[in-house]
């Protein structure tokens, strides 16, 4: 069993378990963590990595339920975003051809749940790199670590923002992107990142950096 949280538009660490583990649990009822890829990307604009962070309504619960946290109304991330991604992506090789697929998240009211927004974004890129993953997802009761079992990999707070990959079946495979001559390669960025960047062969990468 391999857990993995809610992630928006998750890093290609993430999707390297959803497209080669057989047993995959999406943890929604592990405490919301702020600054965390539950509500945050990081994509490559030309200054180097950027992080996008969808704000979310902060409710009266010390430690709320990522199932629980909701979207906040206020602002205009949804245009920054897409204005971000666009400004990041639009030389990448296969922007033009997967954009529709992005757009109308951003341009349409979110829902009202984070996890329903991640949720239906990791759907679309799935579709896109056709496959389905065998994922599960627990939202009734927190799953307690299983610290002397080795089938139970937990990576619910190890693939995150800003810590070192610690993860020894993941080795990110350098792949084009459009400002690696500026920036050098950056690993382990958004999903998008990979398919903006390298179309069909996203999943070919994805097979490359999981190891058994």
């Amino acid at each position: 069993m391999i857990l993995l949280t809610s992630a928006y538009l998750a890093p290609v660490q993430s999707y390297t378990k959803l497209f080669c583990c057989h047993h995959v649990v999406e943890e929604r009822c592990d405490h919301f963590v702020k600054q965390t890829y539950r509500n945050r990307c990081l994509i490559a604009a030309e200054s180097g990595p950027l992080a996008l962070s969808i704000p979310i309504v902060h409710g009266d619960g010390l430690k709320p339920c990522t199932r629980d946290i909701r979207i906040s109304d206020h602002g205009r991330w949804r245009s920054l975003h897409w204005n971000a991604i666009v400004s990041a992506y639009e030389n990448s090789p296969f922007f033009d051809y997967y954009a529709d697929d992005f757009r109308p998240f951003y341009e349409k009211s979110a829902p009202r749940f984070l996890v329903d927004f991640n949720e239906a974004l990791e759907h679309t890129v799935c579709n896109l790199l056709e496959f389905e993953p065998q994922k599960t997802i627990n939202d009734t009761s927190y799953i307690e670590p299983r610290l002397n079992d080795p089938s139970f990999i937990d990576l619910r707070e190890t693939i995150r923002p800003k810590v070192s990959i610690d993860d020894p079946h993941f080795r990110p495979v350098a792949y084009y992107q459009v400002f690696a001559q500026r920036n050098g390669f950056l690993p382990n960025l958004s999903i998008i990142d990979l398919l903006f960047n390298m179309g069909p062969e996203a999943r070919l990468v994805l097979r490359q950096s999981f190891r058994e």
